[in-house]
């Protein structure tokens, strides 16, 4: 009963995941984090061969979740941006901010020193610095194996992307010149321009996911303190400017009801995470 409950549970927070995935600033990563389901996905994917039939069952039913939450919601909130961008930028600013307090509890601070803020600035500082790089940086690939290894590498940069919360799948695809290009083969289904991509992608995310289990495990408050600058760097990318008029109030009341949301959600999962570790306990020392 317990296995069924949390499989409705991390299908729910893919579904999450997976609709914000598409929209413009908002990383697929961040939200995995506020959900409280990020370091699962990270030791699920590195850790993989430890628990083969656990760690499938949990990927499968992620996967499947987000891709119905990225074709059934996607599109949908795209079209509520596009017709109430400032209102629903600021709901998924609030959104971000409210599950903080979650990140920094997972960094075990007690308080804010002068290193903390150094690896917060560290954070932000590498979301902000992707708004200077060159536009289109992979659109003109040639063909052969020059063109292959281009595409492959884009596909790893992708990873980083994906991976990494605070930094947009979206944004990248854009800022690599890709975005186009991919929607149009995943249309036409044209597997010869996704293959690369999609090799190097797999690539990115086995060495990477390795990577930040070790570095979340042996240094976690420097990583998640860095992981928070990721975060709240995100913000600049959303924010879509002060309101004015009558959007003021809407715009505040959305920004609180984001905030409220997710700090709630955060709550819960804390309280049930708190649970389960005690049940662990009980079960060893019985």
């Amino acid at each position: 009963m317990k296995d069924k409950k949390d499989g409705i549970l991390t299908a729910a927070k893919a579904l999450v995941v997976g609709s914000t995935m598409l929209v413009p600033g908002v990383s697929g990563g961040s939200m995995a984090m506020i959900l409280g389901i990020y370091d699962r996905l990270i030791q699920s994917v590195s850790s993989f061969f430890k628990n083969i039939k656990g760690n499938l069952i949990f990927l499968t039913e992620f996967v499947i979740a987000a891709l119905f939450g990225m074709f059934l919601f996607a599109k949908p909130l795209e079209a509520l941006i596009g017709a109430y961008e400032k209102p629903m930028m600021y709901f998924f600013i609030g959104v971000v901010l409210g599950g903080c307090p979650l990140i920094f509890k997972e960094a075990g601070m007690s308080r804010i020193s002068w290193k903390a803020i150094v690896y917060l600035a560290l954070g932000a500082a590498v979301v902000t610095s992707l708004t200077f790089l060159p536009e289109n940086l992979f659109s003109a690939t040639s063909g052969g194996v020059e063109g292959f290894l281009i595409q492959f590498f884009g596909g790893i940069v992708i990873s980083i992307a994906l991976i990494l919360p605070g930094i947009s799948v979206t944004y990248m695809l854009l800022v690599l010149g890709l975005y186009q290009g991919v929607l149009s083969a995943i249309s036409n289904l044209d597997i010869l321009y996704l293959l690369p991509l999609a090799l190097g992608l797999v690539a990115g995310i086995l060495l990477l996911t390795k990577a930040l289990e070790g570095a979340m495990k042996h240094f976690p408050q420097p990583t998640y303190m860095i992981i928070l600058g990721f975060v709240l760097g995100s913000v600049g990318q959303v924010f879509p400017g002060l309101p004015t008029g009558g959007e003021i109030p809407v715009c505040i009341l959305l920004a609180a009801a984001g905030f409220v949301l997710i700090y709630f959600i955060s709550k819960l999962e804390e309280r049930k995470t708190g649970n389960d570790t005690m049940e662990a306990s009980d079960a060893v020392e019985s």
